[in-house]
């Protein structure tokens, strides 16, 4: 994922596919209003998720390296978004599945959890820096590597054991069969607030992989794909500290502290310094654990098993599709408005303007966010944390 997402930016712009690239992002959004739920609720109710995941993973790796082919071989601009658009579908769902497969298998996710994803970041570091040590930052071998990857990861997925899902008493509605019953867990308060707090919060964070990279490159930063790797090691650092943080504190003040170092990593970018910048991605790693990976984390806890790749895929689906859609377009468009007549853009007031909407989520969620008191019953597990 990182050999696909980090340099996207710069192979569309060698290329001159620089019209599409806010679609080209966006397609990951649209596919989320799919693919999650519906494979979620796949791997509830019908198959072993282990088994969702390798034929994803295949699909996913012929769909990389089509659109990278595309790419290379100049096809048409609205072609090569559709090749695009076809590996977004195809490894949207990934990503929910994956951690329902690795929640189902810890006995303590608060504890466990953190140690098991920063396997993950790793792995997208790896993948930053393979490009960047191919010179692939701006070229399609990038994707190309990444469709091999994909490859490794369904024969690994070939020797996970498959647990069967639960039966299912009396036959599912079309409802039930896409997974839209999930959507009843936003009647919980808290539940409800999480999930629009993550979801807005991914709006301003969209600016960060289309935007940061053209930002270290207009300051001088050569390898920009390995330099956004400072953001996962304060990734991994956090998420080996999750367990302690957890222990300790309130859900609340968790949420609430990676949301206030989300404020201060895009304020750092309003500097329009080398150094400043760099600081800022660096801080990504912090907020983005102690949001993002808490709220997967919030989800096995307090929501039943047998809705398990459910709620995850819900969280995909409103992170990934509506936080994401609106997050690429809108900020491709504020992109756009800073953008002076001889093509540079003016980057102090981009990122003010990505650092004042991160400032609102934070206070929304101060305001909502009540914590276990207003907790409800169904589908929810136990009630602590």
């Amino acid at each position: 994922m990182g050999m696909w997402f980090v340099p996207l930016s710069s192979v569309l712009d060698s290329h001159g596919l620089q019209s599409i690239k806010p679609f080209a992002f966006a397609t990951s959004a649209a596919a989320a209003f799919i693919s999650p739920l519906f494979f979620g609720a796949m791997a509830d109710r019908h198959v072993a998720p282990v088994k969702v995941l390798r034929g994803l993973s295949l699909a996913t790796a012929a769909a990389m390296a089509l659109a990278a082919y595309a790419m290379e071989s100049g096809w048409n601009r609205w072609v090569v978004l559709a090749t695009i658009q076809l590996h977004a579908l195809c490894s949207t769902p990934t990503w929910s599945i994956a951690s329902a497969i690795c929640f189902a298998r810890l006995t303590d996710s608060k504890r466990e959890f953190g140690p098991v994803r920063a396997a993950a970041t790793l792995g997208w570091m790896a993948g930053c820096w393979v490009v960047s040590l191919l010179n692939a930052d701006a070229s399609p071998r990038a994707a190309y590597g990444g469709a091999i990857t994909w490859l490794l990861v369904a024969a690994f997925a070939y020797g996970l054991p498959a647990t069967n899902p639960p039966k299912t008493n009396g036959a599912l509605t079309l409802r039930e069969r896409f997974g839209l019953d999930a959507l009843s867990l936003l009647k919980n308060p808290n539940h409800r607030v999480v999930f629009i707090t993550v979801t807005l919060l991914n709006i301003p964070m969209a600016a960060f992989y289309p935007c940061t990279p053209p930002h270290l490159a207009e300051l001088g930063f050569t390898h920009a794909t390995a330099w956004m790797t400072l953001g996962q090691v304060t990734e991994i650092i956090s998420m080996l500290g999750l367990a302690g943080i957890l222990a300790r504190w309130r859900l609340k003040w968790v949420f609430a502290t990676g949301l206030a170092l989300c404020v201060l990593r895009f304020g750092l970018c309003v500097g329009n310094d080398g150094p400043f910048l760099l600081l800022g991605i660096t801080l990504h790693g912090f907020s983005y654990t102690l949001v993002f990976i808490t709220a997967q984390i919030y989800l096995d806890e307090r929501v039943d098993d047998t809705w398990r790749a459910r709620a995850q895929a819900l969280l995909s689906l409103l992170t990934g599709g509506v936080g994401n859609l609106l997050g690429y377009l809108g900020t491709g468009a504020w992109l756009w408005t800073n953008t002076t007549a001889k093509g540079g853009v003016h980057w102090p007031r981009f990122w003010m303007g990505i650092t004042l909407a991160a400032a609102s989520v934070c206070l929304y969620f101060l305001c909502a966010y009540r914590g276990r008191a207003q907790e409800t019953p169904q589908p929810a597990k136990s009630q602590a944390s």
